[in-house]
């Protein structure tokens, strides 16, 4: 069969990415530029841009192109275009299980619900919420019925399926009971016996231009590209990878606590690199001939925490980071961080503290803040928890496994962005993207020896290079298990994160 059915199936996946692409950008902007006044307006375009969108991935002709290269010798031949084929077929197959109008109501639904979630975190008013909520999870109970529950699965595997592909509620329960209860004997073992860091270099007042400009500065040391990429102001972080040559990243600041915009930009340009990474972009600049195919995409959220869980944590949290950048943060931040000692402000980083927002935990912590929330969600999509009964839950489950009493809704179930916009199945790949990112980083230190040194004087080139090659080049071409495993020649193992957590926690508490 002539080469030009492959050719005309990766023209129409890139026509539908090209769609796809303004519909981000349009979701961009909501969250940092456009005015309140334009939500309902924006509500339709985005509900317009996702039905589109939806008719493109789901046609007859993408479906008999599939068929075609699925029986043409020369493209099964190549593993290449066989591997974006497969992905295709999958796409294209849960794709054409879901009603337009399904689609259509998640994305109006989704944008209004953003905006009232917004109000609602300010206003620390969970009831003003509620009725949006209750909506998105019952049309995400939907279209996980929609889907159809998996083998042996249940409805909430329907829906982690978007984020990880195979995913089962089971088998991460089973590698979260054992990790949740190593994670709190460290935790206990650190807070009792040890002696906490100092604090003061988490409190210096450090004014939003110059963390900014910190900021900007460390992501370039990265290699997040800024011709390519730029970082903005918004709610609650993320990264958005809209199209060739175009990353965006967004930030939020607290003057009077710089290392949560510095970690939440680090974090979120470790998602930028990957996106940068990408083989979306040709030699000459211009869109590659890969672009909108699962080729050019990323494996999973999985493996996109861990390249932002990475950056953040294994590279952001370590001593040899702040080596370099200490004194490049002088420059920017003034006296009062000045007396402070590049260990004196390791240390602090890596503080742990039983805290409630996520995005701010240390890393023993965070990972029983997304334990909190996949065991919520899994309960509201199973019919097991009423919307209503939401911030009891989560105040009594938080109480059990961090040992404090949640303030108020806001620092409570108010605070992450993921369930207004549909986001459900997606916590638990945060801490997947943990396992990934400490494996990962084993195998990165057995490849470069004097990675620390490298790091200590500003060069990260081998931390990307190696994420280049192993991962962002590679697009969708593997799964996610056989991804991990060709890098690190293991299975995907909770020991590395256990290891490189009471390795340096331990020696920072001094127990």
């Amino acid at each position: 069969m002539p080469n030009d059915v492959y050719t005309e199936l990766c023209s129409l996946k890139r026509e539908a990415a090209t769609l796809s692409s303004v519909a981000h950008l349009l979701g961009w902007d909501q969250e940092t530029y456009m005015p309140s006044g334009g939500t309902a307006a924006r509500a339709e375009q985005s509900s317009l841009l996702a039905g589109l969108i939806h008719e493109r991935e789901t046609s007859a002709r993408l479906g008999e192109l599939i068929a075609a290269c699925e029986e043409d010798a020369g493209v099964q031949g190549d593993p290449e275009k066989a591997a974006n084929v497969r992905e295709m077929r999958r796409d294209y197959d849960k794709a054409t299980k879901l009603p337009g109008e399904l689609v259509k109501e998640l994305a109006n639904v989704g944008s209004r619900a953003q905006d009232a979630w917004k109000a609602a975190r300010k206003a620390n008013d969970f009831k003003a919420f509620e009725p949006w909520l209750e909506k998105m999870v019952g049309l995400s109970r939907r279209k996980a019925e929609c889907y159809g529950v998996p083998d042996g699965g249940e409805l909430y595997d329907a829906l982690m399926d978007d984020y990880e592909a195979d995913a089962r509620a089971k088998d991460i329960e089973a590698v979260f009971t054992p990790l949740r209860e190593k994670l709190s004997v460290l935790v206990k073992d650190l807070l009792d016996n040890g002696t906490a860091p100092d604090m003061g270099p988490r409190k210096v007042h450090v004014p939003e231009a110059q963390q900014h400009a910190f900021g900007l500065r460390v992501i370039e040391q990265m290699g997040f590209d800024l011709k390519t990429g730029r970082l903005d102001t918004t709610t609650h972080p993320f990264c958005e990878g809209l199209a060739p040559g175009d990353t965006r990243l967004t930030t939020r600041y607290d003057e009077d606590y710089f290392m949560g915009a510095l970690y939440g930009t680090m974090h979120e340009a470790g998602h930028g690199v990957y996106e940068q990474g990408l083989p979306k972009v040709g030699d000459d600049g211009e869109p590659s001939a890969v672009y909108g195919t699962p080729l050019a995409d990323s494996r999973s959220l999985g493996i996109h925490e861990s390249q932002s869980r990475g950056w953040e944590n294994f590279v952001g949290r370590s001593r040899a980071f702040w080596e370099w950048a200490k004194p490049v943060a002088d420059g920017y931040f003034g006296d009062g961080f000045k007396k402070y000692s590049a260990d004196d402000v390791f240390r602090a980083a890596n503080v742990v503290e039983r805290s409630y927002i996520r995005v701010e935990a240390d890393e023993a912590t965070y990972n029983l803040h997304v334990m909190l929330r996949f065991g919520l969600e899994r309960a509201m999509i199973a019919g097991d928890l009423a919307i209503k009964d939401l911030p009891g839950e989560w105040n009594s489950r938080f109480k059990d496994m961090l040992g404090v009493e949640v303030p108020d809704d806001a620092r409570g179930c108010l605070q992450d962005v993921h369930w207004s916009f549909g986001l459900i199945g997606y916590f638990p790949t945060y801490t997947l993207g943990n396992l990934y990112a400490a494996q990962f980083f084993e195998a990165i230190r057995e490849e470069t020896p004097d990675l620390d040194d490298r790091i200590a004087k500003g060069d990260m080139s081998a931390v990307l290079d190696w994420s280049r090659k192993h991962v962002h080049l590679l697009g969708r071409r593997y799964t996610a298990a056989e991804m991990c495993e060709k890098a690190t020649g293991k299975a995907l193992s909770a020991e590395p994160l256990l290891r490189h957590l009471e390795g340096k926690l331990r020696g920072v508490y001094g127990v």
